[in-house]
């Protein structure tokens, strides 16, 4: 596994140049969770995304593997789930895991304006991040942004909430900042591994 702190981000794979820039990622997760595009079609669109050079890739499904690979900064599948030690965990974990607690689409607003005040990163004319630090900084926005808040919304059980008023508070923030029906990230790989192969 790469170490940010140690080794180069990647500019390629598998000694294939590929586009790292994080908007690249951005257009191919939009693109994976669009359902009125074929399957064929997304592989073909993913390949002309993140490979400059089509004529140079020989194998087709060792490229879409390592766009799986890119997208999810270097990780295995397994790694991006988190532990389930117990069953009371378990059931917790797998119904927040189905829900969207972000889109680049409709939140595009708040997340250029996270980054901007917490990082002073303006993404809208930034010339070229790379796919991976975009992710770091993204995971690692402090709870203070109203990005942050918002998500914290999304993913929150109001169920298990006892007072009353603050129940009603969080409902509302729900239905306030509410996203149409997505698909979890978990989803969204799931599906592309699935129609890949």
């Amino acid at each position: 596994m790469i170490n940010i702190l140690l080794d180069g981000l990647p500019q390629e794979v598998n000694g294939k140049k590929i586009n790292s820039d994080f908007r690249i990622s951005i257009l191919f997760e939009l693109l994976m969770q669009d359902r009125d595009i074929s399957k064929e079609e997304k592989v073909k669109q993913a390949l002309v995304l993140y490979y400059p050079k089509l004529e140079e890739i020989g194998d087709y499904k060792q490229a879409l593997e390592d766009i799986t690979w890119f997208y999810r900064t270097g990780k295995e599948k397994q790694e991006n789930k988190e532990d389930n030690e117990g069953e009371e965990n378990q059931e917790d974990e797998e119904s927040t895991q189905v829900k969207q607690i972000y889109s680049y689409e409709f939140d595009a607003e708040y997340i250029y304006s996270a980054f901007m005040e917490q990082y002073k990163i303006d993404l809208n004319s930034i010339k070229y991040l790379h796919w991976w630090k975009f992710k770091y900084l993204f995971n690692s926005l402090n709870e203070n942004v109203l990005f942050s808040k918002i998500m914290s919304y999304r993913c929150m059980n109001v169920a298990k909430i006892k007072n009353k008023n603050m129940r009603k508070f969080y409902e509302k923030m729900q239905r306030l900042y509410k996203l149409p029906d997505m698909r979890s990230e978990e989803e969204k790989e799931n599906d592309f591994a699935n129609e890949l192969w």
